[in-house]
């Protein structure tokens, strides 16, 4: 008997569906109309309707596309319908859109820039304007203005309004803020689990009796084309790419952060015996980190590829020891692990206020964390002058290390070497890598008093769709951690959020990580080699001469949301 397909899509977790639209190419906004959503796509001028169990979707607007044209923001109260185009804000009602040969669209209000998005609360409309950097609030019988918010983010935001919360998402940021709809205040943030945010809005799930947050993100994919007319056949091209799936978020008051959508990761790191030149080593120990235990990360499982290995704690960080009575030149091995990973998006809310009048640090603490243990290269003039210029007169903690982190992205650009200079070299030079905008942030950050931490190693490819599909990073990857005492160590990305020539800098991952960040020997080295007990010296013997390492992802399921969906 062939299962009816309609009933198997509704018995799908709702907060786990990914929905599809038809015939959509760039969802913008987005607004609850009865138990379906609407949302406007900007490319074709269409209002569409859609089903959130069937991806079955509607034109709203069958004889009005061309007023819809480079709509970005929607939003629906009542029996009227809300639109943001250009520089303006519009209104209709509903029940013309299907009039034939009539604009529906009556004006309602200008900005001096373009207007984003909208939304609308009773008496109250709420319009955000880049540009400007502002949400404009407007009196919804008067037109008049009432006041202004800041924005909370640097990039297009789009609105949506809860009871007492606004919510606010930005497509740079790829983060959701719910603010105090009275006054503006930012309640906490969380990450998206994909880039470019486009829309958002509320429904209650009757089957789950929850609110869920549904999010539209628009963008572009790159996907490979067979054109039988080209030599060769296969070409890169980009596509569309848009879709709405439910945002999870968990607020933990007490400790300052926000979980977000997470997933079951399966990951491997495999080292494949291939010597470049002739070894002879007796009695070798081979350290590789494994995956730590975080707020964010939890490790399910371990297990050992090719060889056993013994589980060591370092620093307070889990390690795998391969044993080797003897490495000749003809031996080939394969050895490492592989771990079974929950991780979800994490951000944390902290203010300048929060970190005035901090206890002191211990003197061990110091040495370890404030100190040139790592090729830091900090008594050389070049970076004691930039530690000095990128903090000016601060003091409070946390903006000096926002002001540390501005300074480096105007000072390098990113790019990718073999190897890794020092500090000085790289800030001289003007560009680098991951490893030597992490090294600069390192040595300005201790400098200043901050103590700090290399923390990486791998990021997961972020394509959360491809579940079930093995995946290769294309990179290893390292950023920081820098510890406020009394609170703890807080997540920094090294170069990621550098996207902006100049500033203003998104701060998605100024403490904040997303579910692709694979946390991994925290302030410990990823690998280490000894032989007879003592390390060995690099450059006499590398790890990277003696083995190549292949690391998969395997993406299982996208994880249930935590018990408390709640603000």
């Amino acid at each position: 008997m062939i299962p009816d397909t309609l009933a198997l899509v509704t018995k799908q977790n709702p907060w786990q569906r990914t929905i599809r639209p038809f015939g959509a190419y760039a969802l913008h906004g987005l607004a609850l109309l009865g138990d379906t959503l609407i949302a406007v796509d900007s490319a074709r001028g269409y209002l569409l309707q859609i089903d959130i169990t069937s991806d079955n979707t509607v034109i709203l607007n069958p004889h009005q596309v061309a007023d819809f044209e480079g709509a970005t923001g929607l939003a629906v109260w009542e029996d009227t319908l809300w639109v943001t185009r250009e520089e303006s804000v519009f209104i209709c009602n509903l029940n013309q859109l299907k009039t034939q040969g009539v604009s529906p669209l009556q004006h309602f209000a200008t900005l001096p820039y373009s207007a984003d998005s909208v939304a609308v609360w009773e008496s109250t409309v709420y319009v955000s304007c880049q540009k400007a950097g502002y949400i404009f609030i407007y009196n919804r019988q008067t037109g008049q203005q009432i006041t202004q918010f800041y924005a909370p983010g640097i990039g297009v935001e789009h609105l949506t309004v809860r009871s007492e919360e606004i919510w606010v998402s930005d497509d740079l940021e790829q983060t959701v803020y719910c603010l105090e709809r009275a006054t503006g205040e930012i309640k906490f943030s969380v990450l998206t689990p994909f880039e470019c945010p486009t829309g958002l809005a509320f429904r209650t799930d009757a089957q789950i009796g929850q609110d869920i947050l549904y999010v539209a993100y628009a963008g572009d994919e790159p996907y490979i084309r067979d054109n039988p007319n080209a030599e060769p056949s296969h070409e890169i091209e980009y596509r569309d790419r848009t879709f709405i799936h439910p945002l999870h978020f968990d607020y933990n008051p007490q400790k300052r952060y926000a979980l977000s959508n997470g997933y079951l990761l399966e990951m491997s790191y495999v080292e494949e015996m291939l010597p470049l030149e002739q070894i002879d080593l007796n009695d070798v120990e081979w350290r590789i980190a494994l995956p730590s235990d975080t707020d964010r990360q939890k490790v399910v499982s371990v297990s050992p590829i090719g060889r056993p290995f013994t589980e060591e704690i370092i620093d307070g960080q889990r390690v795998a020891l391969f044993k080797f009575d003897s490495l000749k030149p003809d031996e080939r091995h394969l050895f490492g692990w592989k771990a079974l990973l929950e991780v979800r998006s994490i951000k944390y809310r902290l203010t300048p206020r929060d970190l005035e009048n901090l206890p002191p640090l211990s003197p061990e603490f110091k040495e370890r964390y404030m100190t040139d243990n790592d090729n830091l290269a900090m008594d050389s003039a070049i970076i004691r002058q930039a530690a000095r210029e990128s903090i000016g007169t601060e003091t409070n903690m946390l903006r000096k290390i926002y002001k540390i982190r501005n300074y480096v992205y105007d000072k390098l650009s990113y790019s990718i070497k073999p190897h890794i200079d020092t500090p000085d070299v790289a800030l001289e030079r003007g560009t680098g890598s991951c490893g030597e905008y992490l090294g600069v942030l390192l040595a300005l950050t201790r400098l200043n008093g901050i103590p700090s931490r290399t923390v990486g190693r791998y990021k997961c490819p972020k394509y959360a769709e491809y579940q079930q599909v093995p995946l290769h990073p294309d990179y290893n990857h390292v950023w920081m951690e820098f510890y406020v005492p009394g609170m703890g160590w807080l997540p920094m990305e090294s170069n990621p959020d550098d996207i902006v020539d100049n500033g203003p800098y998104p701060t998605r991952f100024f403490m904040g990580l997303s579910w692709y960040h694979i946390e991994i020997g925290k302030g410990i080295p990823f690998a280490t080699l000894r032989v007879h007990g003592k390390p060995v010296n690099k450059e006499e013997v590398s790890i990277g001469d003696l083995a190549i390492n292949h690391i998969r992802f395997t993406i299982l399921s996208e994880l249930p949301p935590p018990a408390t969906v709640d603000s």
